[in-house]
C-alpha cells in the first residue's frame, strides 16, 4: 500500500477525509505531503504544514480526532522520533542550556506575546470556572493559588519561572506578598523589572538551580515542562531547601497519563527545545520522600478554551505583527496552538495544579476552589 492510500485510511479512522468538505478535513496541497508525513511522523506533519503543502480549516478539531484515535502511536518509530529519544536519553540538555528556551521562545518577542495574552501577559492555562474572559479566566487562576498557597500579608513568596511578573504581581497588589521571580528569559525579566506594581516585586535572570534564600511559600506556574525528566528530582530537592518548614509548595505543570523519555520532535525543534511533558507517574517518583502531597487539581479541559483565545488574539492581530515576522511564522504558530488545542480537547495532556508541604499540613489540607 502505497503512502497516499495508507495515510487517507489512518486518518478515515479517526473520521477526518483527505480533501473532504468538512472543516476538519485533510486538504491536500502538494501530493509530496504523504510520503513526507508517512516517512517523517510528527515532524514532517509540521514542517509540511508550515511550507503549504496542505492545510484544514479546523486544524484543532483535526487533532482532537487524531490524538482520540491514538494514531499517533503509529508513527512512533519514525526516525526523527527515534533520534529525539535517543537525544533524550544520552544528554541532560535542560541542565546544559538552561537558558535556551528562554531565548529561542519566550524571547520572540514582547510584541508578539503582548498581542496574544491577557492584559497582565500570563503564558499559563487561564481557570473558566467562573469567567467569560480571558483577563477573568487569568486572574481566577492567579487568585485560586493565593488562596490554595493561604498567602498572607507580608509572606515572602518565590515564583520559578514567573514569566513577565504576572503572578508577582498579582500576589503584591490583592494578598501584599513580598515576591521574588526568576526566568531564563531576558526580555522576561527586563519586562517584568520595568512594568512591576510595586517595590514589593522583583524579577531575576536566574536559572532555578541558583536561587538562595528562604520563602514562606513556593510556586511554579508553567515551568516544570522545561526542567528535564532527569532534574525531576533535583528540581523538588531545590524547592525544599527553600521553603519553610511551614510553607505550601504549589506546581501547575501541564502533565500526560503515560510517562516517556522525550516530546514530540516538531515541538521540541521550533517550539519548546529541551522540554519534555511530566507524567503524575515522574512527578510522584521525584517528589517522594521530599515532600507530602497535600493536593491534585487536574482543570485541564480549560486550556482548550485558553489556547483557542490566544489564537484569536494572534490571529486578529497579525497586520500588527507581518512586520516582524513572516508567513512561515504565521503558520507555525497557528499550529502550536492549535494543535495543543486538539491534545486537550482529547484528553491526551492535562493541566495539574498540585499541593505540596514539607511535613504535611496537622489536621489535613482544605482545597479552595
Amino acid at each position: 500500500m502505497g503512502a497516499r492510500e495508507t495515510l487517507t485510511k489512518l486518518l478515515n479512522e479517526a473520521d477526518v477525509e483527505v480533501n473532504g468538505d468538512r472543516p476538519w478535513d485533510f486538504r491536500v496541497r502538494d501530493d509530496r505531503v504523504f510520503r513526507r508525513i508517512m516517512g517523517q511522523g510528527s515532524l514532517g506533519a509540521g514542517e509540511s504544514y508550515m511550507d503549504g503543502w496542505w492545510d484544514s480549516e479546523q486544524l484543532d478539531e483535526l487533532f482532537h480526532r487524531v490524538l482520540r484515535a491514538r494514531l499517533e502511536g503509529r508513527f512512533d518509530l519514525k526516525s526523527g522520533n527515534l533520534l529525539n529519544i535517543f537525544h533524550a536519553l544520552v544528554v541532560n540538555a535542560a541542565k546544559r542550556k538552561p537558558f535556551q528556551i528562554g531565548t529561542d521562545h519566550y524571547d520572540v518577542g514582547n510584541a508578539l506575546f503582548s498581542r496574544m495574552l491577557d492584559r497582565r501577559m500570563t503564558y499559563t492555562c487561564g481557570y473558566w470556572k467562573d469567567a467569560s474572559t480571558l483577563d477573568e479566566a487569568q486572574e481566577g487562576k492567579l487568585d485560586l493559588v493565593c488562596r490554595k498557597l493561604g498567602i498572607r500579608e507580608g509572606d515572602r513568596v518565590l515564583d520559578i519561572g514567573s514569566g513577565w511578573g504576572s503572578f508577582i504581581n498579582f500576589a503584591s497588589e490583592r494578598y501584599g506578598a513580598r515576591c521574588l521571580g526568576v526566568t531564563v528569559s531576558r526580555e522576561q525579566a527586563e519586562y517584568a523589572n520595568a512594568n512591576r506594581s510595586n517595590d514589593r516585586v522583583e524579577t531575576r535572570l536566574l536559572n532555578y538551580r541558583d536561587i538562595e534564600g528562604r520563602f514562606d511559600h513556593v510556586v511554579s506556574l508553567g515551568m516544570f515542562e522545561h526542567v528535564g525528566r532527569k532534574n525531576y528530582r533535583t528540581f523538588m530537592k531545590k524547592v525544599r531547601s527553600l521553603l519553610d518548614e511551614n510553607g505550601l509548595f504549589l506546581l501547575h505543570t501541564i502533565g500526560k497519563n503515560q510517562s516517556s523519555v522525550s516530546t514530540d520532535p516538531w515541538i521540541a525543534k521550533y517550539i519548546f527545545p529541551n522540554s519534555m511533558i511530566p507524567s503524575y507517574r515522574q512527578i510522584a517518583k521525584a517528589a517522594s520522600r521530599v515532600f507530602v502531597l497535600e493536593d491534585w487539581h487536574n482543570f485541564g479541559a480549560d486550556y482548550d478554551t485558553t489556547l483557542l483565545y490566544w489564537w484569536r488574539n494572534f490571529k486578529g492581530h497579525w497586520n500588527e505583527l507581518a512586520d516582524l515576522y513572516d508567513e512561515r511564522f504565521y503558520r507555525m504558530w497557528k499550529y502550536y496552538l492549535l494543535v495543543s488545542a486538539g491534545s486537550f480537547r482529547a484528553r491526551r495532556n492535562n493541566l495539574w495544579q498540585i499541593v505540596f508541604s514539607p511535613h504535611g499540613i496537622p489536621g489535613g489540607y482544605r482545597r479552595t476552589s
